[in-house]
């Protein structure tokens, strides 16, 4: 594989992987984009969009993962309760695992268009979501959070299916969800969802396995990228102000809302 696509695949993966810890996202509502977009400008690769919904997979799978080890890490080095909430993480974690691979799996029959369509609709919808103020408890002790867990399992199982299929972690819609309707604090949800995230991950890289579309050596160094991006971004998250955090997924999920659909139309 040429060198200069290599550098730009460990770029594209530690900035997805950064905005992953920092937002607790699993990257791909940036990643997808970029990856579509960066390597065909600068004339170094062409990625189809099963291509890169199957790097975009393996990218969140380790940006959450190095995510969660390191929230994890921070909250054994101080004698507050760890902002994952466990029984949260089950409940949407189990249905999410099962929606995500039926999602990866299904990815296989779809043309390039109708992934990125529904790429651009789901981010629409999150930032309609996260837009909506939230009226949730404030506090951030995660032992006294109560959420309807129907909804909650629902939620995950449906956002697994549509974020399999374009090789998202679906964070992007799981955030506004548990924010606005499951009143789940920030800096909880952002803990939580890294966890959510790496769970369907799993499913989700299982059925684009099975699915095929993975082009090997820029998936490898993507990863590596990411390996390094998650760790810094969420030690910057522990010292931003939540409002911050919210804003910045607005801003973000819109931008790149507007260019997948640019594409498209």
């Amino acid at each position: 594989m040429d060198i200069f696509l290599s550098i730009i695949m460990i770029i594209l993966g530690f900035v997805g992987s950064f905005f992953s810890g920092l937002l607790g996202i699993g990257g791909a509502i940036i990643n997808y984009p970029l990856l579509l977009f960066i390597p065909s400008s600068l004339g170094v690769a062409n990625f189809t969009a099963q291509e890169v919904s199957g790097i975009s997979m393996f990218q969140v799978f380790f940006a959450s993962l190095a995510g969660v080890i390191a929230y994890k890490a921070r909250s054994k080095k101080s004698e507050a309760a760890s902002l994952i909430h466990k029984g949260l993480v089950l409940n949407m974690g189990v249905s999410i695992l099962l929606g995500s691979l039926i999602g990866g799996y299904v990815s296989r029959f779809l043309v390039g268009d109708e992934i990125n369509v529904i790429y651009g609709v789901l981010a629409i919808i999150a930032v309609v979501l996260m837009v909506i103020p939230n009226k949730g408890k404030q506090q951030d002790d995660s032992s006294e959070i109560r959420y309807n867990r129907m909804i909650a399992i629902v939620a995950a199982f449906l956002t697994g299916i549509v974020s399999g299929i374009v090789g998202a972690g679906g964070a992007f819609i799981l955030i506004p969800i548990m924010l606005t309707v499951l009143k789940i604090p920030t800096r909880t949800t952002i803990a939580s969802s890294l966890a959510i995230v790496f769970i369907s991950a799993i499913g989700g890289v299982l059925g684009k396995i099975t699915g095929g579309h993975i082009p090997i050596m820029p998936t490898l160094f993507t990863v590596i990228g990411s390996i390094l991006g998650a760790p810094l971004g969420s030690r910057i998250s522990a010292r931003m102000n939540v409002k911050y955090l919210r804003y910045a997924l607005i801003v973000l999920i819109s931008f790149t809302a507007v260019k997948v659909w640019m594409s498209i139309l």
